[in-house]
């Protein structure tokens, strides 16, 4: 686990500009921009898919962390590798042990990362816990997947202390991100909880400022993580 790390998740921007979604976290200095692919079935939503991803790639060499929340990703994962995107990230609800190693390998074979998400109310199952070795980001989902602009779930908090425990109790590097609801008024609580990598959509987004939302998060998140 590096240092605080932020991501904007351009879904809650103009999904008829999402080119200007990019430039603000550009001009912002975030860390890595988040692109959330909703199929439908596994969320009550349809955002975009591998063509958006690989139209907007020319804008920036930022890393694109991209949150696959569909049903199959074995059918897309190279689909958004071909596109561009730096890290896969796939949720355990509809993985299991052989699946997810089928996926980590034709990711890495491409030189990229593998991120892992559960819900809010899913535990980090077994064969997950197993091989968190293999995961670049341990993303903690703070609400339910879907839409932009949601109350994070607090009760989720105790589940991310946890995680950061066994990441830290087994000597590993992965980031532990958080996705959902993440404005100033939360960030202290979850980076003193053990989360680094904060996706904030509306949280920048949705400000007046958003190129200087990513720098108040940040402040904010760095004086919590120099408390701890």
């Amino acid at each position: 686990m590096e240092g605080i790390k932020i991501a904007p998740s351009i879904l809650a921007w103009d999904l008829g500009n999402l080119e200007k979604a990019v430039e603000i976290s550009v001009e912002g200095k975030a860390d890595q921009v988040h692109l959330d692919v909703i199929d439908g079935n596994f969320a009550p939503n349809i955002t975009f898919g591998p063509g958006t991803v690989k139209a907007l790639r020319h804008l920036t060499d930022m890393k694109f962390d991209t949150h696959l929340m569909i049903q199959n990703p074995q059918n897309y994962a190279e689909k958004f590798l071909d596109a561009g995107s730096d890290l896969l990230t796939f949720h355990a609800e509809v993985l299991n042990g052989r699946t997810f190693d089928e996926l980590h390998r034709s990711v890495r074979a491409r030189g990229k990362e593998v991120g892992l998400a559960i819900k809010p109310q899913t535990d980090l199952p077994g064969w997950a816990r197993d091989r968190l070795d293999k995961v670049s980001a341990l993303v903690v989902m703070t609400v339910n997947p879907g839409f932009s602009g949601q109350r994070m779930d607090m009760s989720v908090m105790p589940k991310l202390q946890r995680l950061s425990r066994l990441v830290k109790e087994r000597g590993l590097g992965t980031d532990i991100e958080i996705d959902g609801g993440v404005e100033p008024e939360n960030v202290a609580e979850v980076v003193r909880s053990g989360g680094n990598v904060l996706v904030a959509g509306a949280g920048v987004y949705a400000k007046e400022d958003p190129v200087g939302a990513i720098a108040v998060l940040r402040k904010e998140a760095e004086k919590a993580r120099g408390s701890r």
